[in-house]
């Protein structure tokens, strides 16, 4: 099984964009794939052993037909060269390669098969588009951004047995309509898998500081119809887990799946040795920004499958046991990052929270801006302190200060001030007392000693 040990750099664009008149716009998106050999485990011509598509598909499509025409097919491969399994490149299974049996099918059976020269898993995909999508803008509707209104002029596909199956809803899988909660779901149609596809959330998440809901696929993404009933247009069904895409794909028995057979009948995986099917790395998810719809972070995993077994009167089956053969799986990954990730964050994620803290910080300057007259106003209302400093001649001493000292003086005799100069002294007036000392009591005490005014005094100090 060719594995995701090779890594290719994506490259997409845009073109044909053209804006509608009903609120939509219409574009092409080119694909084109770039080996990276630094990055990857192999080597883009490193050979490997895979099944013959052409031979074993062309052999089940040939099943159920007449034993002479089987008989015929069965000589041609051999005249061909043919065999059920082949050598090829990494580069030739993905891009493709010659085959004289694709001229003869292009010759005698027109318009049954996509490729016309070169075969290969990816030849189609490479440097090519994925269809014409025409997508809402939101402009007049703002609840149906982004959504599919057609692809290729379709609005729903012909591929499929029942009406839901053959809708095309959600997105292009690019974006999707801000403002997400937990109750919302990704919805967007592939045309690779031929299908719409979705997602259910499974839990918020960061990633690069940014705030993320991460969605999954669901266990009945690819469920058989007896297990999930709205798959059932998708049949003809296998076991649970796998889905027949072989009406898309030239009615070849392709299936296709999460890689490893993860999430399906353990039957599956117990067939084919080497396979450890895991949620780790077999599973998909997206982390999409809630409040925007924006992709953050992805990672989408699947396999293609074939389905062989030995099919009477093609002498190249041989007896091959019915098994569902894996072929290849593939991840396809991808990050905001760079200057476009710096400036999301600060626009969408910095500032909203710089301007949701300065709102409290705002509001509490203001609170304390309004306390500070109401202090004043309530200090201004009552006798304050007033405080002389090692009052001397060259001192200018406050108005009231002097007449505080002299009211002290009126009072009568006092055996701290008598035959004292009260130039000489710290004095300290106020409502509830006077503190005084002499320049020799500071050098025996180390603070100023208080005496406590009557409540006669009290009263005489507050007329002032």
């Amino acid at each position: 099984m060719l594995t995701s040990r090779d890594l290719m750099k994506e490259f997409r664009h845009k073109s044909n964009i053209t804006f509608n008149d009903n609120d939509t716009v219409s574009f092409l998106e080119y694909r084109s794939f770039q080996f990276q050999p630094d990055k990857s485990r192999g080597l883009e011509s490193d050979s490997i052993v895979m099944p013959n598509i052409l031979v074993l598909s062309a052999a089940m499509m040939m099943e159920n037909g007449p034993m002479s025409l089987k008989l015929i097919m069965t000589l041609a491969f051999s005249t061909l060269g043919e065999r059920a399994f082949m050598n090829r490149t990494v580069s030739e299974i993905m891009w493709g390669y010659e085959d004289p049996l694709i001229h003869i099918i292009n010759k005698y059976f027109p318009n049954t098969f996509p490729f016309k020269g070169k075969f290969g898993l990816f030849a189609e995909l490479n440097n090519s588009d994925s269809g014409l999508f025409t997508v809402f803008t939101g402009v007049k509707n703002f609840s149906r951004i982004h959504l599919v209104d057609k692809w290729n002029g379709i609005s729903k596909v012909n591929f499929w047995h029942s009406d839901q199956c053959n809708m095309i809803n959600g997105t292009s899988g690019q974006m999707w309509a801000p403002f997400m909660t937990p109750e919302s779901s990704l919805e967007f149609y592939s045309p690779e898998a031929c299908r719409s596809m979705k997602l259910i959330y499974k839990e918020q998440g960061v990633f690069e500081g940014i705030p993320t809901f991460r969605f999954v696929a669901p266990n009945t993404l690819f469920a058989n119809g007896s297990i999930y009933p709205p798959n059932e247009g998708f049949c003809p069904c296998r076991e649970s887990g796998i889905q027949n895409v072989s009406t898309c794909r030239f009615n070849a028995p392709l299936f296709l799946s999460h890689p490893h057979f993860y999430n399906a009948d353990p039957v599956l995986a117990e067939a084919v040795s080497g396979l450890h099917p895991n949620p780790e790395e077999h599973s998909l998810f997206l982390d999409i920004h809630p409040v925007t719809g924006i992709p953050m972070n992805c990672s989408v995993k699947l396999q293609l499958s074939l389905y062989i077994k030995s099919v009477k009167g093609v002498g190249q089956t041989g007896k091959i046991e019915p098994v569902i053969l894996p072929l290849m799986w593939f991840g396809e990954s991808g990050a905001m990052e760079g200057e476009t990730l710096q400036t999301f964050y600060t626009q969408l994620v910095l500032m909203p929270r710089v301007l949701h803290y300065g709102q409290y910080v705002l509001l509490a300057l203001g609170c304390v801006l309004l306390f500070i007259p109401i202090v004043y106003q309530i200090r201004s209302q009552v006798p304050a302190k007033v405080r002389l400093s090692h009052v001397g001649p060259e001192c200018r001493v406050p108005e009231r200060a002097r007449q505080l000292c002299s009211l002290w003086q009126n009072l009568g005799p006092n055996p701290i001030l008598t035959g004292r100069k009260m130039d000489n002294y710290v004095v300290l007036c106020s409502h509830r007392g006077v503190s005084h000392s002499s320049e020799n009591e500071k050098a025996a005490a180390p603070g100023p000693r208080r005496v406590n005014l009557s409540k006669r005094v009290y009263g005489r100090i507050s007329q002032l």
